[in-house]
Parts: structure tokens; C-alpha cells; sequence
């Protein structure tokens, strides 16, 4: 995926998505315009759409970086270490840290119920779905240390966390207390790897 946040500086992008974010949790994402994002923002339409290169990445502008994540667990893990039990440890990782990517973070709650109520949104995650699977896949492929079908094993791993995300986020909008929905979340993630780990191996 392009880095366009460096067009004009991190701070703008910062201050657009902030902007637009407070719009739409407002209003709806669906009854606001980019027009009036940016004159919220005080920058021009061309200067929103060089840091984004959708309306919906505004309010998601956290998904690039679970590309990141993904790609640090397969690139970085120790030779010993197979591609499952690294992103195992990674997804971990942002579950303990309560990180927003683990739909365990502060208070998200706003920001769900947003993007549940438009179908944009949802779709831009799905189709984000299919993006990491074949970030995922391509990296799979590109390393020597995995000798398995690289977009079997992309597919059954998005897969696999799709679920337990999904839960996660339906159980935090029923109002689920966070530290039990943490503990459980980290139960299914375990599981979840596992069922992927005896299936396709390291």
C-alpha cells in the first residue's frame, strides 16, 4: 500500500482525520462530505484526497498500519519461529498493549457503532480483508523459511482473526465488561491459531 502520509506532513493528515473523525461520529459517515471535512480542516479537497485516497480511510486510517504489524511478525521472527506462531505472538502483543487494532482500546466504542451503521464502511473492511490477506500471502511467498502454499495459508489466518475480531467488537457493543471481553478475547485468539497451526503447520 502507498504511504501517502507523507504528502504535506504527518501533522496535516493527523489533523484531517481528526477532524473528519469528530464529523462523523457527529453526524454519520454517510451525511458528511468531503467539501465540508475539508473546510472543517481548513485545507483544500485536492489536499484531503492526496493524504487519502478514500472518504472511508479517514476514519479507518488505522488499518495501514496492521499491514505493518503483519509484515515486522513474518520478516522479523527468530529462524526457529514459524509464520503462524508469529503473528500469533503479534496479534498478542496488541491485545496486551489494548491497542485500537485488537478492538480492545480505550474508548472505541463510538467509533464501532459509526462504522456498523454504514455500509461503506463495512465494505472498505472487507475489501481491507482482502488487501492484508494478500499482503499476507505475498509475504508468505516471498520468504525462504516458508514452504507452504502462501495464499492458503494468508487466507486461514485473516480468516482466523476476522473471527475473533468480529466477536470482539460485537460483545463491546453489547456492553461486555473490557476486562473480562480481554481475557476472552486472548482465549480465542489461542484457539483460533492453534486450529490454524495443526492445519497448515509453521
Amino acid at each position: 500500500m502507498p504511504n501517502r502520509g507523507d504528502r504535506g506532513g504527518t501533522k496535516t493528515r493527523e489533523r484531517i482525520a481528526a477532524v473528519a473523525s469528530e464529523l462523523f461520529l457527529e453526524r454519520g459517515f454517510d451525511d458528511v462530505t468531503i467539501a465540508e471535512v475539508a473546510a472543517a480542516a481548513g485545507v483544500s479537497k485536492v489536499t484531503v484526497f492526496a493524504h487519502f485516497e478514500r472518504k472511508e480511510d479517514l476514519l479507518l486510517d488505522r488499518l495501514p498500519g496492521a499491514v505493518e504489524v503483519v509484515r515486522a511478525a513474518v520478516r522479523e521472527r527468530a529462524d526457529d519461529v514459524g509464520v503462524v506462531e508469529a503473528l500469533r505472538w503479534a496479534v498478542l502483543a496488541l491485545a496486551r498493549e489494548r491497542h485500537v487494532l485488537s478492538g480492545l482500546g480505550g474508548d472505541i466504542e463510538p467509533i464501532m457503532r459509526t462504522v456498523a451503521a454504514s455500509p461503506a464502511l463495512i465494505a472498505r473492511l472487507r475489501v481491507f480483508g482482502y488487501e492484508i490477506e494478500a499482503e499476507l500471502a505475498a509475504e508468505l511467498d516471498a520468504d525462504a523459511r516458508f514452504s507452504g502454499d502462501g495464499g492458503l495459508a494468508a487466507a486461514l489466518l485473516v480468516a482466523a482473526y476476522r473471527t475473533v475480531a468480529v466477536e470482539t467488537v460485537r460483545r463491546r457493543l453489547a456492553g461486555d465488561d473490557l476486562g473480562e471481553l480481554a481475557e476472552s478475547h486472548v482465549r480465542r485468539v489461542e484457539r483460533a491459531f492453534d486450529a490454524v497451526e495443526r492445519g497448515i503447520g509453521g
